[in-house]
Parts: structure tokens; C-alpha cells; sequence
């Protein structure tokens, strides 16, 4: 009598190395809220976005500016232009449906070796959330420049937008996204940075308004020495559903990633969702990558989901890692404080601010910091008066 041996059918291991990218709509199945990147997500509150077939969509909205800084020009571009594609692939259906959406392109280009003093600051401007909108913005920063670019958006809409970052070798950018959406917005965002070598982006990602904002971050290198920093700040309020996903791939030697998100929730309802992906490739040694999440809990009924995730492919790398809390409002520090004579609210704000205060640093531009400031205090003084 002989004896087979039984061998097991090989699974082939899904890294997010392989997941799906594509510009066409079609190669994405419709969304179920079954798959992973999508369980957090209420389906039913993105409206027309998650349609089996491309939407009729209203007009994108401008792309509004005061007076240019020398060396920075804001134009359209038709997307044929080889710079609308270039760094950002769509990672899920609703990217490749505003790319598939739009026939123009919003370029905000800083030209080589121009060292812009002033911000450049930009508004995108909703007045209408019954129908959907696409939209694509490109970034381009040239050989060495250095500029700080400020996007706000606000308003009432639908609206799915890709922005692509091109950061030339040697430059250096600050980029402030602010969505500070009506009550009824709905946005899912896809924002790609593509990171020269010896180049450096900040990002500071400030989420506050809208019924439902996510948002995607993706970062990739094209040569050794890349640095990206992405900040998060985001206050939910009652109600609100605020998603931030980010996917750092380091697949070039000698790069450095940082990852720091914080947020506040309070009311019934609120919810937040931070996932941070860090994928280190077996070509990138020398990495050094760190990512960390905070959130606080200001009142019963809000609920944050925290998953960071690190997936390492090389033994040689500089440093590697990741954290996550989420805890209540500290009843000391508050205890502390109104022991020595600060009101209680007065000293919820001062807590509240000194947890964000790290973050509107990071923001160069003072009149913002300090209106950021004030929009996070109204909300806490909202919170106090519909609780009395």
C-alpha cells in the first residue's frame, strides 16, 4: 500500500503592493461596503457616487486665487496633458470615476528654482450638493523650489477629486488642505504625492465640516533622500463621519515617511476613521518611517476607529513603527486647571487647543493658525450650550 502526500493550494500572499489600480471605472466591481477598504464607510451617504454607471455631474467648481506670487502661475490643462496621471493611479472606484468625470485639469505650477515668500492660497468653492461633481488638481513644484500652497474648500457639494503633488528633485512644499464644508457636503478625495530625490513635502490635512468627508493620501518616492511629513487634524461633531486613509509607499532606498494624526469627537454619532498604511518594500533600505494616531472623546456617542498598519518586506531599515490611543477627556488635567481658578469651559478649551496645538504649528501661515483656533473653540462652546 503506498501513500500520497496531500499538498495544501498554494494562496498567493495580497500585499498592498497588489492591490487594483486602474483609471477605468469599469475594472472596479460597485461597491458593497463589504470590502475591507470600505467597512467603515456608510455607503447609502455618499449619494450618486457610489451609482453602478458614471453620473451626470454638475460643473466642477473654480478654482478661486487673489494676486499670484512671482513664479507661481494657476492655469487648466486639458487631461491628455502627460502630468494628469503621472503620480496618481486610482487605488478604488470612486478615484477612477472623478478621473474618468473631468476633461481638464486645475495646474497650480511653482516654476524651478523659485523661492515663493508668500503662500499661494487657493479656495474651491461648493454651492450645490444635489448633484455630483469631479474634479483634478495638479501641483507642480519645479527643481528646487520651495513654496507653501493653502487649498480651502467649503460650500455646499458631492464631489469626487483626485489632487495629484508633483515635488521636483531639491524642492520643498508645504501643502494646507482644509475641508470646511457645509452641513450637507459629501466628499471622497484622493490626493497623490509623487516625492523627488532630496525633496521634502509637509502636508497638513485639516478636516472640520461636511455630512461626510474621506479622504486618501498616497506618497511615493522617485529617488533617495525623499521626506514626507502628513499631519491630520479633524473635530467631528454630532453626526459627522470623517475618514482619513493614508498609504506611504517606500519602495526607493534612504527615504524618510512621518505620520501624526489627531482628532476630536463629540455628540452622538460622531465618527471618525483613521487607517495608516506603511508599506517598505525590499529594495528600500535605509527607511526610517513612524506613524501615530491620537483621539479624543469629548462626550458619550462618538466612536473612533484607529488602525495602523506596517508591512515590511526588508530586514534593513533605520527605524519602523507605529501607535494609536484613543482615550476620554482627561478629568485631571481639567481638575488641575480649575483648581487654580480657570473656569470649567474656559479650561476645556485650553485642554482641547493644547491637544491640537502641535499640529496648527505645523500651518506657517499665522492668520490661518489662529482662525483654525477660533473655529475648534466655537465648536466646543457649541457643545457646552446644547448640553446645558
Amino acid at each position: 500500500m503506498t501513500t500520497q502526500a496531500i499538498q495544501a493550494p498554494t494562496v498567493p500572499h495580497i500585499t498592498k503592493a497588489a492591490v487594483l489600480r486602474s483609471y477605468d471605472v469599469t475594472d472596479f466591481p460597485a461597491l458593497t461596503g463589504r470590502e475591507e477598504e470600505w467597512r467603515f464607510t456608510p455607503l447609502d451617504r455618499l449619494r450618486s457616487l457610489t451609482a453602478a454607471q458614471l453620473p451626470a455631474a454638475a460643473p466642477a467648481p473654480a478654482l478661486e486665487h487673489d494676486a499670484l506670487p512671482a513664479g507661481v502661475a494657476v492655469s487648466t490643462t486639458p487631461r491628455s496633458d502627460v502630468r494628469v496621471g503621472s503620480v496618481l493611479t486610482p487605488f478604488d472606484r470612486i478615484s477612477a470615476m472623478a478621473f474618468s468625470g473631468v476633461d481638464h485639469a486645475r495646474l497650480v505650477a511653482v516654476a524651478a528654482d523659485a523661492v515663493v515668500a508668500e503662500p499661494v492660497l487657493l479656495r474651491l468653492t461648493g454651492d450645490d450638493a444635489k448633484a455630483a461633481s469631479f474634479g483634478h488638481t495638479v501641483i507642480e513644484m519645479g527643481r528646487f523650489a520651495q513654496a507653501t500652497v493653502v487649498l480651502e474648500q467649503r460650500g455646499s457639494i458631492t464631489l469626487a477629486d483626485n489632487i495629484e503633488v508633483i515635488v521636483g528633485d531639491g524642492a520643498q512644499l508645504t501643502l494646507v488642505t482644509i475641508a470646511d464644508w457645509a452641513a450637507d457636503a459629501v466628499q471622497a478625495q484622493h490626493l497623490a504625492l509623487k516625492v523627488g530625490r532630496d525633496a521634502r513635502v509637509v502636508h497638513v490635512q485639516v478636516t472640520l465640516g461636511g455630512d461626510l468627508v474621506r479622504q486618501f493620501t498616497s506618497v511615493d518616492y522617485t529617488g533617495r533622500g525623499g521626506e514626507a511629513e502628513l499631519y491630520g487634524l479633524y473635530f467631528a461633531d454630532a453626526g459627522q463621519h470623517q475618514e482619513h486613509r493614508q498609504m506611504v509607499d517606500h519602495s526607493t532606498p534612504d527615504c524618510r515617511s512621518y505620520v501624526g494624526y489627531r482628532g476630536a469627537l463629540q455628540g452622538a454619532g460622531a465618527h471618525t476613521v483613521w487607517v495608516g498604511d506603511v508599506l517598505i518594500r525590499a529594495e528600500a533600505t535605509g527607511t526610517e518611517t513612524y506613524e501615530i494616531n491620537r483621539n479624543l472623546l469629548l462626550t458619550d456617542g462618538a466612536r473612533a476607529d484607529s488602525v495602523p498598519n506596517l508591512e515590511i518586506e526588508t530586514g534593513e531599515v533605520a527605524g519602523a513603527g507605529h501607535a494609536s490611543a484613543t482615550g476620554r477627556f482627561d478629568d485631571e488635567q481639567l481638575f488641575y486647571l480649575m483648581s487654580r481658578g480657570i473656569p470649567a469651559n474656559e479650561a476645556r478649551k485650553l485642554v482641547v487647543r493644547g491637544f491640537f496645538a502641535e499640529l496648527l504649528n505645523k500651518i506657517p501661515v499665522q492668520p490661518l493658525r489662529e482662525r483654525l483656533g477660533d473655529v475648534i473653540e466655537a465648536r466646543l462652546v457649541k457643545s457646552e450650550r446644547d448640553l446645558t
